[in-house]
């Protein structure tokens, strides 16, 4: 039997404050196979984007694993690491973090960029893939010049563009009204149905962890039953 995509095994993460050690996560194990969707439930303050930040190798555990296809995402030189996160990661935040100076094509086409791909092939990619999320007629447009949602679809054109195997989601839709929301979950699907992308999606909104369709609920650092 082939190994998970994605392997956490009792990751632990503790910070140290002047009031003494915060332990923010404690013993969280978890698996993700290839293509499949996980949605990580949780209340605000127990640690769902300090797991999610460790399982796109952002941020370090204080002990534990965290396997990609059975190798360990941390043993790697910092350099090493940022090429991972480029080549096998995509991340989508409730804030966006589009860079404002750039237009919708050419913030989708930097992780491209910065692999050292063709600048031709990265605008062709970049134009394509805003078109499938509906956004062909804006490419031009600047990011103050878009509305929320379709900033969310750049930004979710962003983070596939280079066809990652796993995509991490924080609140993907946590800063959207209902509608524009919806739009944004039915784009996280449709793009796992159609090029098979593993989904990590951190939210609280239980009615995407049913559409995802397998849920953890991570409560006081730990995951719960």
């Amino acid at each position: 039997m082939s190994s998970p995509l994605l392997e956490v095994e009792d990751l632990c993460k503790s910070f140290q404050t002047g009031d003494g050690r915060i332990d923010v996560l404690q013993g969280v194990s978890l698996s993700v196979g290839e293509g499949e969707r996980l949605a990580i439930l949780g209340q605000s303050g127990v640690g769902k984007s300090t797991l999610l930040h460790i399982l796109g190798t952002l941020d370090r555990p204080t002990s534990g694993a965290v396997r990609f296809r059975g190798e360990d995402a941390f043993d790697r030189s910092p350099s090493d690491l940022a090429a991972f996160r480029n080549r096998c990661l995509g991340f989508v935040f409730q804030f966006h973090h589009l860079l404002p100076e750039f237009d919708a094509v050419e913030n989708v086409m930097m992780p491209g960029l910065l692999r050292g791909l063709d600048f031709a092939e990265m605008r062709a990619r970049a134009e394509a893939i805003l078109a499938d999320v509906g956004l062909g007629h804006r490419l031009r447009h600047r990011v103050g010049k878009l509305s929320g949602g379709e900033r969310q679809r750049v930004a979710l054109a962003r983070a596939l563009v280079l066809a990652p195997a796993l995509v991490l989601a924080d609140e993907p839709t946590g800063n959207l009204d209902p509608a524009t929301g919806e739009r944004i979950e039915d784009l996280l699907l449709e793009m796992n149905r159609t090029r098979g992308t593993a989904l990590v999606v951190v939210t609280h909104n239980e009615r995407l962890a049913g559409r995802l369709g397998r849920a953890v609920v991570l409560r006081d650092g730990r995951m719960a039953s």
